[in-house]
């Protein structure tokens, strides 16, 4: 378990586009002292935390768990800094989700074994390991580096890092390893089924350079998609000036339709990778659910959604509610880019909208000359059904 194997290996783990959140409990507690020491840790570490107490776990998992060191608990925190990684990545980078929880040597002898569970989800894949360590061979301090390299071992596998760093396992100890590949088809039920919170498609061939933790996100059905939509984000990104990552964002769930099949996004998703733009499958149809969902991030919308947004009648009539909700929109750093639409025969745009002061600032106008096209999804599907 050489230092300079270790720093090698993570160094490795940083120069790879890959990014992930950790979330350690009871050991490996010295792994994320080598991922923050090694210089391009921002590069690869979105987010680390040690829930140690009960409580603290309580809040991660949202319940009390039944156990606290099984492979089932490692599975569980490995999928919520999965999603974790989703909500925190830059779009279109691969992310990792990586669990452990440990049972090491203790101040007071342990009855069980000394063993540990790592678990590390990725979009395709999960990695599964399990150490049983042999008691009384090694001090609290050595369990806790074993069970560290395994970890960095584990990332490194995951994140494609060809090398191998001596773990310190020896011949009595136990170690038990198994892989799970994820079909699309596999992926999408999982997503369905509300496991993972999204899926982001980077079928975009730009790079974007001066901000791509932000992104610029035109939510909508996309049933089709047409040069509206792609015109309406080409001018939302020219008035960000290139800070931010432009893409769309389909709700395979919505407040008001039936819930899109697999292959309903299946077909949907096609049309991005048609016209090379990235697209991101979200379970979250509100508003206030996108922005907790995909915070920092400016929302392309017409001037009718932004009419409706403000509206207290979709609020059960409170105007207080409508600003509390919003507010939340505003404290996660999101806001709106309204262009022009079409309201009841008559072309508005976000001066038009009567908008409380308090909100104000949370949207900006698309200038006219910027865009102007009113092409409608419904319009285009009658058209094709007479062309039928």
């Amino acid at each position: 378990m050489g230092e300079a194997a270790i720093q090698t290996i993570v160094e490795a783990i940083h120069s790879s586009p890959t990014q992930a959140v950790v979330y350690v409990t009871g050991g490996a507690s010295q792994a994320l002292g080598w991922l923050m020491s090694v210089p391009g840790a921002s590069n690869t570490l979105l987010e680390a935390v040690v829930p140690y107490s009960m409580i603290s776990m309580v809040q991660l998992l949202g319940r009390v768990p039944s156990q606290h060191c099984n492979q089932a608990m490692a599975n569980k925190m490995a999928l919520l800094a999965y999603n974790r990684a989703l909500k925190l990545s830059k779009p279109g980078y691969p992310v990792l989700g990586v669990g452990l929880t440990g049972a090491l040597a203790s101040s007071r002898p342990k009855r069980g074994d000394h063993r540990f569970f790592l678990s590390i989800r990725a979009s395709d894949q999960s990695l599964e390991t399990s150490v049983t360590l042999t008691k009384n061979l090694r001090s609290r301090e050595e369990e806790d580096k074993v069970a560290s390299c395994v970890l960095i071992q584990a990332m490194a596998k995951a994140c494609k890092v060809s090398g191998t760093i001596d773990c310190g396992l020896t011949k009595s100890d136990v170690l038990d390893e198994s892989e799970t590949r994820f079909s699309e088809e596999q992926q999408l039920e999982q997503f369905i089924a509300g496991q993972l919170c999204s899926k982001i498609y980077p079928f975009s061939r730009e790079t974007y350079g001066l901000d791509q933790d932000r992104k610029i996100i035109l939510s909508g059905s996309f049933n089709p998609l047409h040069e509206g939509h792609l015109s309406l984000l080409e001018a939302a990104k020219s008035l960000c000036q290139g800070r931010g990552y432009p893409c769309f964002e389909i709700s395979a769930v919505n407040a008001d339709k039936p819930p899109l099949s697999i292959s309903q996004i299946k077909d949907r998703v096609k049309q991005f990778e048609a016209v090379g733009k990235t697209v991101i499958l979200s379970n979250q149809p509100y508003f206030y659910q996108k922005a907790e969902l995909f915070p920092g991030s400016s929302f392309v919308i017409g001037a009718d959604t932004a009419a409706r947004l403000v509206n207290p009648k979709y609020y059960d009539g409170s105007k207080k509610r409508m600003l509390e909700i919003l507010g939340g929109c505003k404290q996660t750093g999101c806001n709106f880019l309204v262009g022009g639409r079409t309201v009841a025969g008559v072309f508005k745009v976000l001066e038009d909208l009567d908008i409380a002061e308090e909100i104000i600032d949370m949207f900006i106008s698309i200038p006219e000359e910027m865009f102007k096209m009113d092409i409608s999804s419904t319009e285009i599907r009658k058209h094709q059904r007479i062309k039928q």
